[in-house]
């Protein structure tokens, strides 16, 4: 029955559809999904991970975009107890309307590179609900997300999303898994938040703000590139080195500046 439902992958939608049996598999057994959780897949596309998710037995939410792929979605699963589906953006979703009173979310999805990154900060808003995160994204993103200071790839992405979550770059899956085939690689990336980030931050605006004004110019020192919110004397007096590059600190460095700005920004 699956050649009523024909579908070329849309490049609108940045649509590679996953088929390879033993990534799938390997995608599966990270999430552990089980009888009891409470799960959300972003973009299902036509099913791949969708099916071993559902005979989990997990109750699974599924949200898709692409309105030529809701018929399918439903003809395969509609009928499953533990199914619902949800037409429409991601982007645009409330995640809290989803789970019950302390039941918390993991949330599965193969993201597009066009939205990966705006759609992992908007779940990051709904934090408290959400027990982790295993995404496929673009091998050169995860990099990203795993990077440790001093390392070319440490920047805003890396330090926002290490902040709020543990992150773990599980393996990487090779162009060949997808149809049709991607130009680059990709990687599965776990990111589970914390229940408490290890160096809370008074105001995690004035630490985006702090980050965001540091890596404006990555090759400048932090006495150059925080001027307009520190001065040499406040970095000082945190005990970070004004003579520093951005890429040089770690989270607790730029939450200790961060908490600096929200003493002298009283109205923060």
């Amino acid at each position: 029955m699956s050649e009523l439902f024909q579908h070329r992958a849309r490049k609108r939608f940045g649509q590679n559809f996953l088929h390879d049996a033993g990534v799938i598999h390997r995608i599966l057994r990270a999430i552990a999904a089980k009888e009891g959780q409470h799960l959300l897949e972003i973009g299902p596309g036509q099913g791949a991970l969708t099916e071993g998710l559902v005979d989990s037995g997990a109750q699974l939410d599924v949200i898709e975009l692409d309105l030529d792929l809701i018929p399918q979605l439903k003809w395969k699963f509609g009928l499953k107890p533990n199914f619902r589906l949800h037409q429409g953006d991601a982007m645009k979703f409330d995640f809290s309307t989803l789970p019950q009173a302390g039941e918390k979310l993991r949330v599965v999805g193969n993201l597009p590179y066009n939205i990966s990154t705006p759609l992992i900060f908007h779940l990051l808003e709904h934090a408290g609900i959400i027990q982790d995160m295993h995404f496929m994204l673009q091998k050169e993103v995860v990099e990203r997300l795993a990077a440790e200071p001093g390392n070319g790839d440490w920047g805003r992405l890396s330090i926002m999303v290490q902040y709020f979550c543990k992150v773990d770059y599980l393996f990487t899956v090779g162009p060949g898994a997808f149809n049709p085939p991607p130009k680059v690689e990709s990687a599965i990336v776990r990111l589970a938040p914390y229940a408490e980030p290890p160096y809370p931050a008074k105001d995690h605006r004035l630490l985006e703000r702090i980050v965001r004004e540091a890596f404006n110019q990555r090759r400048k020192t932090l006495r150059n590139t925080l001027k307009t919110l520190l001065s040499v004397e406040d970095i000082e007096a945190v005990g970070v080195d004004p003579t520093l590059r951005p890429e040089q600190l770690d989270v607790s460095d730029f939450v200790k500046l961060a908490n600096r700005l929200a003493e002298l920004t009283p109205d923060s």
